[in-house]
């Protein structure tokens, strides 16, 4: 006996534009009675880091890989969990604290697949995709470095 053929939708997306995470979860679950949890997640510029003021974040990528790369990591989370959608989008240009970054929504039957799988392409979203992140401040401007902690959250996904 053969499994009925099940398809994940997946959305990904970088753009300039804002976004609406109302309407991306209604676009996601739209007509869809297989959907029992989204789990949602964005991320907003904020004002400081550590001790510093930020007055506007910078996002840069390289077109096309960026997608690429995204895609490639989307393919490992509906492969490890029974995902019925994803909707990834980042955005890129310069932001102001408290604009919106990036919103990563999956759709699962039941939560704990849906939380696993968002928070797993998080730390990928956090610690590999091709972004460049430059910070202004009252101090100057210069380019993010990676983090010791998203990179220790990252490295508890890898397969042994």
């Amino acid at each position: 006996m053969t499994s009925p053929v099940t398809t994940c939708p997946v959305t990904i997306r970088i753009q300039d534009d804002d976004f609406d995470i109302a309407r991306e979860i209604a676009v996601l679950t739209k007509s869809r009675t297989d959907i029992g949890a989204v789990v949602s997640f964005s991320g907003i510029c904020r004002a400081d880091e550590d001790s510093s003021k930020i007055s506007a974040l910078t996002l840069e990528h390289y077109p096309g890989m960026a997608e690429d790369e995204i895609k490639r990591h989307v393919d490992e989370a509906v492969s490890r969990w029974p995902l019925n959608g994803v909707t990834i989008i980042h955005r890129v240009g310069r932001f102001m604290p408290g604009q919106n970054i990036v919103l990563v929504l999956t759709a699962s039957q039941h939560r704990k697949a849906a939380f696993e799988a968002a928070e797993f392409l998080m730390d990928y979203l956090k610690t590999s995709a091709p972004f460049w992140k430059k910070e202004e401040s009252a101090t100057g401007t210069g380019w993010v470095e990676a983090q010791a902690r998203d990179d220790e959250a990252a490295a508890r996904w890898t397969r042994s």
